[in-house]
Order: C-alpha cells, then structure tokens, then sequence
C-alpha cells in the first residue's frame, strides 16, 4: 500500500510555477511598464492590477493636462503587446488589465506618466518612490521593491 501510494504521489501532476515580473522604468516625458510571463503553459487570460496607491510616495496616473500632475502628461500607450484595460483618468492609482492568451516568455509594455503628489512634487518618479506599490494577479500581490521591480509567483498549471 505504501509503495503505491509513493508511485501515485511521483506520477501526479504537480503544480508548476510561474513568475510574472512587472518592471517600471521612469523617462521623459513617458515612464514605461514592462511585463513579462516566465511560465511553463499558456493561459487564457491573466487579470492584473497595478495599485500606485500602496506606495508612499503619493504616485498618479498623470493623463491629462488638467489634473492633479506635474507639468508633463502621457495618456496610457501600448507599445509592445496589448491588453484590455480599465479606463486611466488623470489622478487615478489603480490600473487594471487583462492580457490574454499568455504564452511562455510573452512580454508586454505600455508607456504612461506617473508623478508624485507630495510635497516634492517631481515630474519625474524613480523606482525608488515606486517602491511600496503593489502588483496584482489571480489573487496573488507582490510589492515593487526599490528598483522598481515586482514579481509575483504563480501557480498556474499542472505537469
């Protein structure tokens, strides 16, 4: 009985491991948020969020001229890849997205403005003032660290 119940647990499917990595480097006058899937299957979708607001910095989607940013705006553009997302006004923290038939190694990336609304008031945002926001996926969060990098792990499918 031990015996097959140790070839049953060495022939089931184990889940396998996945990594999305989220990557924002700041530029003028548009900051860029790169994507990319480092899993083992392709996925129908994966629904991610992007939440500014956990970062103490006081960081905006800067879109328009007329709200609460510095200077420069950049409405949200998807340069390599695209997505579904939730509509981006200025001032808004939160950034959803659904990206669809997700391959191993697929990439994305959209470039936008973020500025930050404290007292320093920059045009420009590092990966340091980044640090503290959150990435979200499939119930799973991982915040950007100082360099502006966050990389939540997945279990996405069996093998």
């Amino acid at each position: 009985m031990r015996r097959l119940a140790l070839v049953l647990a060495l022939v089931a499917p184990s889940p396998v491991l996945a990594d999305l990595t989220v990557t924002f480097r700041d530029g003028a006058p548009k900051d860029r948020f790169a994507i990319s899937y480092d899993g083992a299957c392709t996925l129908d979708r994966l629904d991610v969020q992007i939440d500014l607001g956990a970062a103490p910095a006081g960081l905006i989607f800067d879109t328009t001229s007329a709200g609460a940013g510095v200077e420069v705006f950049q409405p949200l553009e998807w340069v390599v890849g695209t997505a579904s997302t939730s509509d981006v006004t200025d001032g808004d923290t939160l950034l959803s997205m659904s990206l669809d038939n997700v391959t191993p190694g697929a990439t994305w990336a959209f470039t936008v403005d973020i500025d930050d609304t404290t007292s320093t008031r920059q045009i420009t945002v590092d990966g340091s003032e980044m640090a503290g926001a959150l990435v979200r996926v499939e119930g799973q969060a991982a915040p950007f660290d100082a360099n502006g990098r966050a990389t939540v792990s997945l279990q996405n499918c069996l093998s």
